[in-house]
C-alpha cells in the first residue's frame, strides 16, 4: 500500500535519524523526550517555588535553559506523530503559563510588590549593618558529640533568624544527619582527625562551611 505525502516524509525523516545514531549512539525516543520535558518542567516548577520562598539564593536558570532546550528540540522534530505534537503541545502551553507566572512574581519582586521578599531584603540589609560574630567549633566525631553539634546548629539558626532567612525546614535530626555526613567525607578526603565547622554572615547572608582541622593531631 502506497504511503501518504506526510507519511512518506516523516519515514524518511525517521529513517534518516536513526541512521545518524546508528554508530553506538542512543537517541531517545520522541515519547522519552516527551515524558523528561513533563518531569523537568514539574522540577522547575519546584524549584521555582523554592526560589520565591527564599531557600535558594538564584533562580534555577540551569533548569530553565534545559527545559527551553528541549522544547525547541521537539518543537523542531518534524517527525512527531498526530499524538506526539498534541502532546508537546499542551507541555509547551503548560510551560508558557508558568514561563508568565514566574516572569510577573520576578518583576513584582523587583519593584517591591513582594511583601515576603521585601521584608528579607529589609532583614539582609540589618543583618549587614549588624555585627554578627563568626562561631567556629571542631568536632571530632559529629555521629557521637551530640552537645557540640547543637551548638553548630544553635549558632546556625541564630544567624539564620538575624539574616531573615528561612529554617523551618531545618530540624536537628536532620542537620545532625547532614553534619555527620558531611564530617566523614572531610575526614576521609582530608586524612585528619578532626572538621571545624564555621558559621559567618558575610554580605547579610549566612555562610556555613567546613573544613578540615588538624589542630586536634
Amino acid at each position: 500500500m502506497a504511503l501518504g505525502p506526510n507519511k512518506l516524509l516523516r519515514s524518511k525523516l525517521q529513517a534518516k535519524t536513526k541512521n545518524k545514531f546508528s554508530a553506538g549512539e542512543n537517541q531517545p525516543t520522541p515519547d522519552e523526550q516527551l515524558t523528561r520535558l513533563e518531569e523537568d518542567i514539574r522540577r522547575l516548577r519546584i524549584e521555582f517555588d523554592i526560589f520565591f520562598n527564599g531557600a535558594a539564593k538564584r533562580p534555577p536558570y540551569e533548569t530553565k535553559g534545559r527545559v527551553e532546550t528541549l522544547l525547541k528540540r521537539l518543537g523542531d522534530d518534524r517527525t512527531l506523530t498526530y499524538a506526539q505534537r498534541y502532546r508537546y503541545n499542551s507541555l509547551a502551553a503548560r510551560y508558557n503559563a508558568f514561563r508568565e507566572l514566574w516572569r510577573r512574581t520576578m518583576q513584582g519582586r523587583e519593584e517591591g510588590r513582594d511583601a515576603a521578599s521585601a521584608a528579607r531584603a529589609n532583614a539582609h540589609k540589618e543583618a549587614a549593618a549588624t555585627k554578627v560574630e563568626p562561631a567556629s567549633f571542631v568536632c571530632l566525631d559529629a555521629h557521637h558529640e551530640v552537645e557540640v553539634v547543637k551548638k553548630i546548629y544553635e549558632s546556625l539558626l541564630e544567624a539564620k533568624r538575624v539574616c531573615g532567612e528561612p529554617s523551618e525546614d531545618l530540624s536537628f535530626p536532620k542537620f545532625h544527619r547532614l553534619i555527620a555526613a558531611k564530617a566523614d567525607i572531610i575526614k576521609k578526603q582530608g586524612g585528619c582527625d578532626g572538621v571545624r565547622f564555621s558559621v559567618v554572615v558575610e554580605d547579610g547572608h549566612v555562610s556555613f562551611k567546613a573544613r578540615a582541622d588538624r589542630t586536634s593531631e
